[in-house]
């Protein structure tokens, strides 16, 4: 059968599976575009290309299935480097193609010409750049098996222009995949498992240190099997939130640099971490000299480059998660039947943290109808007004924080956020991703000021296609991290943190992009406008409420300080350190 290299293309994507994408035509992948108005495929046309990127990551999160991205060459290539990188440090599965030159131009400064592949090649697991029509369906077979095995992550194929209008013969779609060099080690070393066994069977006080490995692996259930078994309380991090469900008693939630007091000193004073699917990431840590002194390291990570990059492990096991915890889940019950030490002293003494030292904030009363509305007091209000499998996208700052403190993640795959990178304006698009991922499921996303007025252009790919995504704006007219650092290490130096309040008008903007809009300033407004947000079913809807710009995200471990000096709150004058 004779086809087109753009035809072989589209046709390749619809034998990985592929239900939809997310792209934005230009010249030189626009040979590509033909061939997808014959194809069941759906194409959501984003406005921006970064959106198509962050749209794809948002698709992964929710479904665990590759999210796919299709741009042009030059800048709609470099405007997808930010997602990518982005997929890159939080391990999400997705596949890029972008355009290219034609190849006979290739290096003579083409118009819209860029080394795609060279730009990329540190942001992406693999990246390659087609020269041959015939190579297309075993490059993008390659390309999904790379992107989903092992660590997961992001891989690349760029396809100049003449490449595509080529003509190749498809004889049959590749039957099996050869990448000598490439065989990921999913297996746990069943000695190492045994010794771990042998760490958690003398261990006094453990904690299990769950990282996003744990939703990459699919291992959720295998996780709370191991942590009921033993009866070891679970950290959850950043990107594992949702991986142990909150409301269980053995959750102590989020750690790290905005991490709950017990969670936070729970690993310190730890004599065994059990880190699966968890990189040390200094953002957890704090300073790495200071990082859980007396404790012993137990590291179970598919990728081997993680062992002891940071921190050295008693006990390294290189292998799938989920595959590992069963494994070990059988070593620890083989031991005298599954008994553990007497480790009541240690749950004794984590339920006196959880007690003295909650998430806190000053809660509005009944009377403070016109006071300052407080973020944390949202998203009590949106947790509680949306079901429990509700999925929550957030941007970058403090109210990704305040999102992941004060909302409660009983399910898996329910909090979709960018960690590693930390990318400003991921929300609106990664949440629309999810949502057309899971049109079942109720999505909001979470932004402030700041990342709304990166990516808020989406909201009309958003209207366009009728993906009825919710959006709630935590405005306090600032950059409100960077101020709160200002404020704390800088002397209360404001430089270029203030955003205005007024400017734009986010109800108008988000009206003129086919949005539903509301405006809350005063806490006594919260509730009902949530209620109205929530019986919109067919378009977005945003919220903008109007925050109090001098609130903190507490509790914090400034930078470069060790976890002990976690910060669990202000006082009037200075800062209290415990």
């Amino acid at each position: 059968m004779r086809l087109t290299g753009a035809q072989a293309l589209i046709k390749s994507l619809e034998m990985e599976g592929v239900e939809v994408m997310f792209g934005l035509p230009g010249g030189a992948i626009l040979p590509a575009y033909d061939p997808i108005i014959d194809s069941p495929i759906r194409h959501i046309l984003v406005r921006h290309e970064q959106g198509a990127g962050h749209m794809a990551e948002g698709y992964a999160h929710a479904t665990g299935r590759p999210g796919v991205a299709l741009v042009t060459s030059g800048p709609a290539a470099t405007n997808i480097v930010t997602p990518l990188c982005d997929a890159y440090m939080d391990s999400v599965p997705m596949v890029a193609i972008t355009g290219q030159v034609p190849s006979t131009a290739i290096g003579t400064d083409a118009f819209q010409e860029c080394d795609t592949v060279g730009i990329t090649r540190s942001v992406t697991k693999h990246n390659e750049l087609v020269m041959d029509a015939q190579d297309i369906p075993r490059i993008i077979r390659e390309a999904f098996h790379i992107a989903t095995t092992g660590r997961p992550g992001p891989v690349l194929v760029d396809l100049p222009k003449d490449v595509l209008q080529a003509t190749m013969e498809w004889h049959e779609w590749p039957p099996a995949i050869d990448l000598p060099g490439y065989k990921p080690n999913t297996k746990g070393h069943p000695r190492m498992i045994k010794e771990a066994a042998k760490l958690i069977a003398e261990s006094r006080r453990p904690v299990i240190y769950a990282g996003g490995g744990i939703l990459k692996a699919r291992a959720a259930e295998a996780l709370r099997q191991l942590a009921e078994m033993t009866g070891i309380p679970v950290v959850t991090t950043l990107m594992a939130r949702g991986a142990f469900p909150d409301r269980h008693e053995l959750c102590l939630g989020m750690p790290g640099m905005h991490g709950n007091y017990t969670a936070v000193t729970s690993m310190q004073k730890a004599d065994l971490l059990i880190a699966l699917g968890s990189r040390f990431d200094d953002r957890v840590t704090g300073k790495v000299g200071g990082f859980a002194p007396e404790a012993k390291i137990i590291h179970v990570d598919i990728d081997p480059a993680e062992l002891g990059k940071v921190r050295r492990p008693d006990v390294p096991i290189v292998g799938d998660c989920r595959q590992v915890i069963e494994e070990l889940v059988k070593a620890v019950a083989a031991l005298d039947e599954g008994a553990q030490p007497d480790r009541s002293a240690w749950m004794a003494q984590i339920r006196q943290w959880q007690k003295d030292f909650p998430l806190q904030y000053d809660r509005p009363s009944p009377d403070q109808a016109d006071g300052p509305l407080k973020p944390q007091y949202v998203l009590e209000c949106l947790r509680d007004s949306t079901p429990d499998d509700c999925i929550l996208a957030s941007g970058v700052g403090q109210h990704q924080m305040w999102a992941s403190q004060y909302w409660q993640f009983d399910h898996p795959y329910t909090w979709i956020n960018s960690g590693g990178l930390g990318t400003m304006g991921f929300s609106v698009p990664a949440a629309i991703g999810a949502k057309v991922g899971r049109p079942d499921r109720m999505v909001w996303a979470v932004d402030g000021d700041g990342c709304f007025q990166m990516t808020a252009q989406e909201l009309v790919t958003a209207s366009a296609e009728r993906i009825p995504i919710k959006v709630a704006i935590l405005n306090n007219a600032y950059l409100g991290m960077v101020r709160q650092w200002q404020e704390m290490f800088y002397d209360e130096r404001y430089s270029e943190v203030y955003l205005s309040p007024d400017l734009p008008d986010y109800v108008k903007w988000s009206e003129a992009m086919g949005c539903v809009a509301f405006r809350v300033e005063h806490p006594d407004e919260v509730q009902a406008t949530i209620d109205k947000a929530n019986e919109v079913d067919d378009r977005p809807v945003v919220i903008e409420f109007r925050t109090d710009s001098s609130e903190k995200v507490f509790p914090m471990v400034p930078a470069g300080l060790s976890n002990d000096d976690i910060v669990v709150g202000p006082t009037p004058g200075r800062e209290v350190r415990q």
